[in-house]
């Protein structure tokens, strides 16, 4: 189970040319215990070169054709497996993902995988509570509520898995959900959170976390590890925009009704998954205890921190299509 030519354990990664896999891979090549076989349907794209040059063995495969998963896990101690709900935006699809991807594991004998999945919303908003719509037929938030199906996939295999469950990504703030310049000039930060905090993460920050789990060896194995930064009302998340960004950045709460019924697509989910951060807070919020995740991960930014290191690639502008969770 040893990478070429190297004589280190190795560690497959999928989504290895995305945020959450990315992450995961430059952090495992700048530790430098495993060695990194990167996953993806495109090796010959930019961010799959750039994976190479840092050091990854780069190889081909592909989530909906579950024949091309075992090679790449074949030898691998470790695993670290993320969907892309957001690229189908199908529940359906995203659970069949995530079963092929837990037969191919337990197939290969991997010793451990690390899952980035997500709570189960309906614990909290079963589907029969009108408060928000259902969605695709039996989910309030799909692409929560796939991943958290699908955590059983790895146990009817017999997978040894850690279940990572993550958060929004402060990335979002860039470029799904940035501060939008009014009418008036003014910057306003407008989601549907009242004042109830949200969770949120910096995405390299999964990645360092996820390997530290990984290196943990079998501490962690069956467990349940909910991860974030930092629990912040949005209110001060505009605060502290205001005071990096150069100008004053306020806070328009909408409600969950007025943002699911923006003309932009994903809208309708993603104001269902901010409902649910609100309406959960304290479940969500102390499932994710930040003095341990600092813990495992002491690089851990929190919010002020993260927004220094991105200022610059701050652009006001108009809403793109929601990218809610997380998680990919």
């Amino acid at each position: 189970m040893t990478g070429k030519r190297t004589g280190k354990r190795t560690v497959t990664v999928f989504g290895a040319t995305g945020r959450q896999g990315g992450g995961f891979a430059r952090a495992a090549l700048a530790d430098g215990e495993f060695a990194v076989r990167a996953v993806t349907r495109r090796p010959d794209s930019a961010a799959a070169k750039d994976l190479e040059r840092l050091g990854a063995e780069v190889v081909q495969a592909d989530m909906d054709e579950e024949e091309s998963l075992g090679p790449v896990l074949e030898g691998a101690y470790g695993a670290f497996l993320v969907t892309n709900y957001w690229e189908h935006t199908s529940a359906e699809r995203e659970k069949a993902q995530a079963g092929a991807l837990a037969r191919a594991a337990g197939h290969a004998g991997v010793q451990h995988v690390v899952w980035s999945t997500l709570e189960d919303t309906r614990e909290c908003v079963p589907l029969e509570d009108d408060r928000m719509p259902t969605l695709q037929g039996s989910y309030k938030v799909p692409h929560f509520d796939a991943k958290a199906e699908a955590d059983r996939y790895f146990e009817d295999d017999g997978v040894p898995t850690t279940y990572l469950r993550t958060t929004f990504f402060w990335e979002n703030l860039l470029t799904l959900f940035p501060p939008r310049r009014d009418d008036d000039g003014v910057l306003a930060l407008a989601l549907p959170m009242g004042d109830r905090r949200l969770s949120g993460i910096a995405v390299d920050d999964i990645g360092r976390t996820a390997l530290a789990v990984l290196k943990r060896g079998t501490d962690l194995l069956g467990a349940k590890v909910a991860i974030a930064g930092e629990h912040l009302r949005v209110a001060d998340m505009a605060a502290a925009m205001s005071r990096h960004l150069g100008e004053p950045v306020e806070y328009r709460p909408l409600t969950p009704d007025a943002f699911r019924a923006l003309d932009v697509p994903g809208a309708e989910e993603a104001g269902n998954m901010f409902q649910f951060y609100a309406d959960c807070e304290h479940r969500f919020t102390t499932a994710r205890d930040i003095d341990a995740v600092r813990a495992l991960n002491p690089a851990l930014q929190d919010f002020d921190t993260w927004l220094i290191a991105h200022r610059a690639e701050f652009a006001p502008q108009g809403r793109g299509q929601p990218e809610a969770d997380g998680g990919e």
